[in-house]
């Protein structure tokens, strides 16, 4: 396990989680299920501030995967200081989305593009995959600046569908379904854009938990589980590219999602007929 473990699990406590995290976060955070061993689950939080720093948000030990226990673990968050994040990245298990809707109503949500890319390749017979994994990545894949816009990619899903509806339809509807959540990733900056529109940070990390795991064979309780798993997260954290125009972007897009600008002295239309006639 990488690091002192006295100093693993001083991470893990609230004030030196703040204090490491520069808490409140501005930026965007992932989510993800994480199984280990004896059918327990540990909710993970990975956020990246508006300044490109990762950082290691949360993590906790459960019994189970459902929608109590992730508006539990997002509610925690939330109480120790944390600010609602700009985007929400997610697979498509229903207790995470129904929590964030709960929880982080106002952020926006991101699905997994791998995630749901397997599902509909999974529907596919094996000679038409290639040309279909081509197709499903052209729709997401951007290499210009579409100014902020999901219409383009939303357009692109169309075409998409309209392509491979009458062939499989099956594999159609999985990609229709959920698809608003598809697209919010071309509102961030271009340059972020293939690190944000999955979850695949997190999960690269799995490997390396169950390999510790496996060496250890059985854990004395739940704080040694929840202290390995926070040390190989920590270990992982990687650095963001950020310029200054994708900086004011975030800014811009918290502003107008969080932080709306508000009239202070409404001004209706008897109002300004007063004025006017008083002039």
């Amino acid at each position: 396990m990488p690091g002192h473990p006295h100093r693993v699990r001083h991470l893990a406590r609230t004030r030196a989680v703040r204090r490491r995290a520069r808490l409140p976060v501005t930026g965007r955070l992932a989510l993800q299920d994480a199984p280990e061993r004896r059918q327990r689950a540990g909710p993970r939080r990975w956020g990246v501030t508006t300044d490109g720093k990762p950082v290691f948000v949360g993590l906790a030990a459960a019994a189970w995967e459902g929608t109590d226990a992730w508006e539990d673990f997002l509610a925690g968050l939330l109480q120790r200081g944390l600010r609602p994040p700009l985007l929400v990245i997610s697979d498509g298990a229903p207790g995470i989305i129904a929590a964030c809707e709960l929880v982080l109503g106002r952020s926006l949500r991101q699905r997994c593009l791998i995630h749901k890319s397997r599902n509909v390749l999974s529907k596919i017979s094996k000679p038409d995959q290639q040309a279909v994994k081509d197709d499903l990545w052209k729709v997401f894949d951007t290499t210009v600046p579409e100014l902020n816009d999901i219409a383009p990619g939303q357009q692109r899903i169309d075409a998409f569908a309209a392509a491979w509806e009458k062939q499989y339809p099956a594999a159609i509807k999985s990609m229709m379904t959920d698809r608003e959540s598809l697209t919010p990733y071309l509102r961030f900056p271009i340059e972020h854009h293939k690190r944000i529109r999955h979850s695949n940070f997190i999960e690269r990390t799995f490997g390396e938990t169950r390999r510790r795991v496996k060496v250890i064979g059985r854990f004395p309780g739940e704080t040694s589980c929840v202290s390995l798993v926070w040390a190989v997260l920590d270990r992982a954290a990687r650095g963001f590219t950020m310029t200054a125009v994708a900086l004011r972007t975030l800014h811009d897009l918290r502003r107008a999602l969080l932080d709306p600008l508000t009239q202070l002295r409404p001004t209706t239309t008897a109002t300004v007929t007063a004025t006017a006639d008083a002039a």
